[in-house]
């Protein structure tokens, strides 16, 4: 599989502000979550991918090109940006038709392609309305649309799950998960993790300008070594499972709640212990309710590699 995006070396800064320092990195099709806090580079990136801007050092490639001012990478690429720039006085149909004539299409494609856009992030019913009088959400999900109607082979979203509705942002997150099905790749950013969680596995993160790690959140967690995994047990006598598997190999501690109804467990050997379990479970007969690994998930990871 040939990658979307290629950086090698890539630096951006504004004057004395560094925005980006030597990332490297290769992107594969499929749907990529960038990750970071709030000014950890992920816009400036993505507007190095978008071709927005030229980079201040290195070289970036996306889809085999140079992205920078290039109208065939503007063809195959869509980009919603972070920042609101509709247009009040026009309706959301009028605005995304108006961007496809700039791009070259004629009047009656164009028009046609804004419909089937706007359709698809939900808003048939207020195409027909000025953006003015859209909600946050509106306006987010017209970007959105803007961004798939020229039919891209490559979707750039920077935190386009911002300001919409539970209902809304389930619905942006099914139409990703199908453009993906379609053979479309996807980039998007957020810094709200249990949104990516939502999208994908697959993952870059930013920190002060650079890439802490890439790749799917499980193997990323595998690879920090030095941060125990925990379990969490509810348990009908958590002092006694805790006898039981206080001596398992790789357990470094375990914390019972006061009520004594909870056991949390550190281990070293997270698939060791969960294999050995059942066993030392069944002889304890602690009655063990549920299980949960909470710091499996990306936020967990995300904490460690920032602290």
């Amino acid at each position: 599989m040939s990658a979307v995006v290629t950086a090698r070396d890539l630096s951006r800064w504004y004057g004395p502000v560094v925005g980006l320092v030597d990332v490297s990195l290769t992107l594969e099709s499929g749907i990529i979550g960038l990750l970071g806090p709030n000014g950890a580079g992920k816009s400036t990136l993505l507007k190095l991918v978008a071709g927005e801007i030229r980079p201040s050092r290195g070289a970036i490639e996306v889809l085999g090109r140079d992205p920078f001012a290039n109208r065939a990478h503007f063809a195959d690429t869509g980009f919603c940006p972070q920042q609101d720039a509709l247009y009040g006085d026009m309706t959301g149909l009028a605005f995304v038709t108006f961007l496809l004539r700039l791009s070259g299409y004629s009047a009656r494609d164009a028009r046609e392609r804004a419909g089937r856009a706007l359709e698809r992030v939900g808003l048939s019913d207020a195409m027909d309305r000025r953006t003015r009088e859209y909600s946050r959400g509106m306006r987010q999900r017209t970007k959105i649309a803007q961004a798939i109607a020229h039919g891209p082979k490559f979707l750039i979203a920077d935190e386009p799950l911002a300001g919409l509705d539970p209902v809304a942002r389930r619905g942006i997150v099914e139409l990703f998960r199908e453009l993906q099905r379609e053979g479309l790749a996807l980039l998007v950013s957020s810094h709200v993790l249990h949104e990516i969680e939502e999208l994908t596995r697959e993952v870059v993160l930013l920190h002060r300008g650079r890439v802490l790690a890439q790749g799917d959140v499980q193997g990323i967690r595998a690879l920090l070594s030095s941060h125990p995994r925990k379990v969490e047990f509810r348990v009908r006598d958590a002092r006694r499972l805790a006898r039981a598997v206080v001596e398992m190999p790789g357990v470094r501690g375990v914390r019972i709640s006061a009520d004594g109804t909870e056991l949390g467990v550190e281990t070293s050997d997270l698939d060791g212990f969960l294999g050995a379990l059942p066993a030392i479970a069944a002889s304890a007969r602690a009655g063990i309710q549920s299980l949960d690994t909470p710091d499996a998930g990306l936020e967990a990871v995300f904490d460690y590699l920032v602290g």
